[in-house]
């Protein structure tokens, strides 16, 4: 526990070396003074804040703000000198903002506390002592030997010793980490693969050293010593033997690995990027506005003071006879004095600086926050998900957002990858409920003679086929099959590095070309998502893979099983872009089949249809569906001699091992024979296209970052409309060198200047990515800036995070906000103003570590276009409305000092000083920017161009907060100096001939003030509920109570009964309620023509939706912003005049017959 504890303070820096020596099973040396290295624990932490540093940490974080810092020096000053206000005026609001600003800062990460023990408290089984234990995962050390079963993450990263297999070989998928949700194959060493019990495994003596860690998903380097009959065996270890933290473990039963990297260390933590205090701009214009008060506050005292001393510069005012000064204060410094004076009227003008802003704001977000999670326009049925608000602070950068940096997998698309077309022998053909149809009439049309397939007459008939084949000829030609179909899904089933989990195939491949495979019979897991789509394509066509047997692939077609050799796998890579095996069939022929990307593939063909069909995968690609090329090539026994001869001298070479095998690559892929191509498509998401499309009119830009190859990504960046087909798509990839990088950027430059006309695209790889943000960011974001969309692939989870940065710190200093659903994403949602993460398929980390977490990219549009907007004007309106009222509050108290020879005399009661920002005004404006719908939400969807009128802080900008501000101190003089004309010539204003004295004064300006602040409130509501009325009429009912009650009694507590009686005796005279009247009408006259004159002649975007919203019929978009449960309610009551049911579980509710709106309830 010390040692924790000491670690976490930083004292105890787990380790100093570059290497780390780790003994499995932690069994050390026995000789010798061996001090083995300390390593952290297994812990996850995503918390911001510890029991320990909660207090001092909040408390820092809260006194950065201005307007906190200011108000505790103000208490500071009340409290050491003679001020004319009470300590309590300020202590009591500071320390109430403070309080619960704790409070829900403190509730948010205590969410996060519970998520992190519950992925530190999830069971594992750790073998210890000759036997398997179960132990948390937070328990787990390094040296441990863990033990993980099939579809279980792995809990810390982990060096494989054995698995169920006797090769040691495991298959996991990395979805989490780098967004590919495809098989990844890792092997342990030979020497611990065969010890495959717990029991071997304690027996095993052996060393790991391997560097420290290091963020790099796909490095890592060390070496194993396994010691066996007193001789020590050295073998190297690589990516292929670590199996990292967050990767799942797939068609393997279980497997046997020593923890080299723990908690904070692994690699999926090491990319996230450190949390940090995200602030919005809307706080940040906050801040600039409280500097300027300040600026104010502070002129506002030295003038005071100024003109107090000048005042006092004749005798008769410096001591006036009722106010002799004692023989102290003849006798003190004059500096003093003045200083002491300054700090005087500071305290007395303070409450221009509205303290209580931060703590509505602070309420407004927490409670506003739970309309998120009630909305039912963001809830995902299927997977019974509703939005989750997990940083309440930044609800109003949602309606803030410029650039949008999503992930690709998962994130865009389903992770579902489906056949859908291919070209054989230059047919193109697509698949229609399970049968392959070509482009010719089917028999349902008026020339029911043609068959599925057409043209294909000239190729020979295969006897041995059956006649129930879905490839059929017309009748007159009987049931004929081709050789090229064959071969074709032969090469599909064969050219792969699929593995199966189970085999049943007693009913599989019954008929030609369709069979009743059934994919729950065959569970296929391959290295890439495309091939699992072909593989399982070609098993309901009739050729079904069945599984391998060492080098033996077997397959079923049309129920004959037929046993494949596999000589060799060339293996795929990103400059030769294909894939191909040479296997020999059961006749003895060795063949080469060969799959890749048309552009590498079909240039090394020689026979085949290659026009048509390139023509056709053009086709393919121009419906954004995933293209590959099928071709072969057969070898003579002589041929095939040279090939493994070449091939094994290649693969054993110690130098230019890659130089060479790539040569012979080239050597034995050549002189192909064109088979088709195939057409997959990689499901995307319900309504991502439409979604991204109204993000680009709502002026977003959007870029997608993903680790997925180029061609893939593209491929969905086309298919989800990120890019359009008009768009000039320009790359950047594969660069390898610094000088390369920079002329290709300038070639780029050049290009977009020549064609500024028509939209860019731009592709970037990871490689060039990082060449370029090394030495040339200036003119890399230049490019950038002049491209409609960017798409960058092969990303690593730091590299999102620095692209994030670098848009983040640009001149223009956008507003961003990225979106995933896996811990590869985490970095760039904590670097991103808004983090959004997707409760996908991925595991949570993404969800847990961002702002905002939504079941489905669609709710983007909704959760930035309505309530960012809603979000944005109800705070943007709430600022400027507390500086207003604030302005209007102390000018009176600043003009009053004039006459009153700057005596510091208060205008107003201490009780009104406390009570105006906390009870008379407080409650509508905090209820406004709870409610507050300007517009109707259906329109604000579907009008996302509404959206640029709000962006870039256009709501708070100086001009808008300058009317604010010369609203409040117009305002503020009218109170005044109506007032004083009113009562200033002392007029008998009362029944019994009393005139109204200097607290009546005060009060009178205090209650026009309430009146008018709460009214103008008033006119700013668009959207009345219930709820509005209440706390508007009734804060100013409160206040006319309150006043008569709190002046009616003498109240023996109070030092002073200044109050007695006096609000009665304003009340009682006509004058006063006639004055009351004229001031708040002469104060809202203005404003309202303002708002018509504006309205009608110059109306803004907003302005004109408003308009037409009145017209549009009241939507489930208002019921929606209810809590589910009341929403449900709500619906079985209202009386609906049409319902028009769309499916069995959803229903559109058009219009109510109620008349209030039902978001009023909420």
């Amino acid at each position: 526990m010390w040692r924790w504890v000491r670690q976490q303070l930083g004292f105890d820096p787990p380790h100093q070396s570059d290497t780390r020596t780790i003994y499995i099973a932690n069994r050390f040396p026995q000789y010798g003074h061996y001090t083995p290295q300390k390593f952290i624990d297994n812990r996850i932490i995503s918390s911001k804040y510890t029991v320990w540093n909660f207090v001092p940490k909040n408390l820092f974080e809260q006194f950065r703000r201005v307007a906190n810092f200011y108000f505790l020096i103000i208490f500071l000053v009340q409290l050491m000198i003679d001020t004319p206000t009470s300590p309590v005026t300020s202590g009591l609001p500071l320390f109430f903002v403070i309080t619960v600003t704790a409070i829900k800062q403190g509730y948010e990460d205590w969410l996060r506390h519970i998520s992190d023990n519950e992925v530190n408290g999830a069971p594992v089984y750790v073998v210890r002592s000759g036997g398997l234990v179960t132990t948390r995962s937070k328990n787990i050390r390094v040296g441990d030997i863990v033990r993980v079963a099939k579809n279980e993450i792995f809990p810390a990263d982990l060096v494989l010793l054995s698995s169920d297999r006797l090769d040691g070989s495991c298959h996991v998928t990395t979805a989490s980490l780098d967004g590919e949700t495809n098989l990844k194959t890792h092997v342990a060493v030979p020497e611990t693969a065969v010890l495959q019990t717990v029991a071997n495994l304690d027996t095993l003596i052996a060393v790991v050293e391997c560097q420290q860690p290091e963020a790099d998903l796909y490095r890592f380097m060390g070496r194993m010593t396994i010691t066996q009959q007193m001789e020590e065996i050295v073998r190297p270890l690589g990516p292929e033997s670590l199996l990292l933290r967050g990767a799942r473990l797939k068609n393997t039963k279980e497997i046997f690995g020593v923890a080299v990297y723990t908690g904070m260390e692994t690699k999926m933590a090491l990319n996230y990027k450190s949390k940090s205090q995200k602030r919005s701009a809307v706080e940040k214009s906050m801040n600039t506005f409280l500097i300027i008060y300040l600026i104010i506050l502070i002129s506002e005292a030295i003038i005071s003071t100024i003109l107090k001393y000048t005042w006092q510069a004749e005798e008769k005012w410096d001591e006036p006879w009722y106010n002799q000064k004692t023989e102290h204060q003849r006798n003190s410094s004059k500096i003093l004095k003045f200083i002491s004076d300054f700090l005087a009227f500071l305290v007395l003008y303070n409450f221009i600086i509205p303290i209580s802003l931060y703590v509505t704001v602070e309420l407004q977000k927490f409670l506003g926050s739970f309309f998120i999670g009630w909305d039912l326009d963001l809830y995902h049925e299927e997977s019974d998900e509703k939005a989750q608000v997990n940083t309440s602070d930044l609800n109003e950068e949602l309606g803030q957002v410029e650039y949008v940096f999503t992930d690709k997998t998962g994130t865009l698309t389903e992770n579902e990858m489906q056949f859908r077309e291919c070209s054989i022998n230059g047919t193109k053909y697509q698949e229609i409920n399970g049968r392959l149809v070509s482009e010719g009439p089917t028999p349902d049309s008026s020339e029911g003679n043609l068959s599925y397939l057409t043209s294909l007459s000239h190729v020979n008939n295969l006897s041995h086929l059956a006649a129930g084949s879905s490839f059929r000829t017309s009748p007159e030609n009987g049931t004929e099959l081709i050789k090229e179909h064959d071969l074709f899904f032969k090469a599909v089933s064969l050219c792969h590095t699929v593995q199966i989990s189970s085999v049943q195939t007693d009913s599989i491949g019954d008929g030609p070309w369709q069979s009743s495979f059934a994919p729950a019979q065959l569970e296929y897991y391959a290295s890439s998502p495309d091939e699992k789509a072909l593989v399982e394509a070609a098993a309901r066509f009739g050729v079904v893979f069945v599984g391998n047997s060492g080098e033996i692939m077997e397959v079923k077609t049309l129920g004959k099983l037929e046993r494949y050799k596999l000589l060799h796998i060339l293996e795929f890579d990103p400059d030769r872009r294909r894939m191909s095996v040479i296997v020999q069939a059961p006749s003895g022929e060795k063949l080469l089949f060969v799959k890749g990307a048309e552009s590498s593939v079909l240039p090394e063909c020689i026979g085949g249809e290659i026009e048509k069909t390139k023509i056709h995968v053009d086709e393919f690609a121009l419906k954004g569906l995933r293209t590959l090329c099928m071709a072969y090539r057969q070898f003579t026994s002589k041929e095939y001699e040279e090939i493994n001869r070449r091939l094994f001298e290649a693969r054993t070479a110690l130098q230019q091992r890659e130089e060479k095998l790539a040569g012979v690559f080239q050597f034995i892929e050549k002189d192909l024979i064109l088979l088709g191509a195939t057409a997959v498509e990689d499901k995307l998401q319900d309504k991502v296209r439409e979604t991204i499309e109204a993000l680009r009119m709502a002026g977003i830009k959007v870029w997608v970052l993903t680790g997925d190859k180029h061609e893939t990504a593209v491929s969905v960046s086309l298919s989800c409309g990120h890019f359009h087909r008009t768009m000039n798509i320009l790359e950047l990839l594969n660069q390898k060198s610094d000088s390369e990088c920079a002329e290709k950027l300038g070639q780029l430059a050049r290009r977009i200047r020549e064609d500024h006309v028509i939209q860019h695209g731009l592709v970037v790889d990871g490689t060039s990515l990082s060449l370029a943000l090394r030495e040339h960011e200036k003119l890399f974001m230049d490019v950038c800036r002049h491209c409609s969309a960017v798409m960058c692939c092969r990303m690593a989870p730091l590299q999102k995070a620095k692209v994030i940065r670098l848009i983040k710190i640009s001149p223009e200093k956008p507003i961003t906000l990225a979106i995933g659903d896996g811990a590869n994403d985490v970095s760039m949602i904590q670097e991103a103003h808004v983090g959004i993460g997707i409760m996908g398929k991925e595991g949570r980390q993404a969800a847990r570590n961002s702002d905002y977490a939504i079941a489905r990219f669609k709710f983007l549009s909704k959760l930035l276009f309505v309530h960012g907007h809603f979000y944005y004007i109800r705070i943007a309106t709430l600022v400027q409305y507390f500086f207003y009222k604030n302005v209007c509050f102390i000018t009176p108290q600043f003009l009053y000092q004039f006459y009153c020879l700057f005596s510091q005399q208060t205008l107003y009661d201490s009780v009104y000083l406390t009570l105006y920002n906390i009870c008379f005004t407080s409650l509508p404006i905090l209820i406004y920017s709870l409610l507050e719908q300007h517009i109707d939400p259906h329109v604000l969807q579907n009008k996302p161009t509404l959206y640029r009128d709000i962006s870039k802080n256009r709501q708070l900008s100086m001009k808008t907060f300058l009317y604010w501000t010369t609203l409040g101190f117009s305002h503020a003089f009218i109170f005044f100096f109506g007032s004083y004309f009113l009562i200033g010539k002392d007029t008998s204003l009362l029944g019994n001939g009393q005139m109204f004295g200097n607290w009546t004064f005060g009060t009178l300006v205090f209650t026009v003030m309430v009146i008018t602040v709460t009214a103008k409130m008033a006119l700013e509501t668009h959207f009345w509920t219930w709820i509005n009325h209440l706390v508007t009429w009734g804060s100013i009912l409160f206040y006319f109570v309150f006043s008569l009650f709190y002046g009616g009694i003498l109240w023996p507590f109070l030092s002073s009964q200044n109050m007695y009686f006096v609000f009665i005796q304003l009340l009682s005279s006509g004058s006063a309620w006639f004055a009351i009247i004229l001031m708040v009408f002469t104060c809202l006259f203005l404003d309202i023509v303002k708002k018509v004159f504006d309205r009608q002649f110059h109306p803004t975007n907003i302005e004109k939706a408003q308009m037409y919203s009145n017209t549009v019929a009241f939507s489930d978009e208002f019921i929606a912003l209810q809590p589910l449960s009341r929403a449900r309610n709500q619906l079985s009551k209202l009386r609906w005049k049409k319902i028009r049911v769309q499916s069995a579980q959803h229903m559109n509710l058009l219009k109510a017959s109620t008349e209030g709106r039902t978001v009023g309830t909420c």
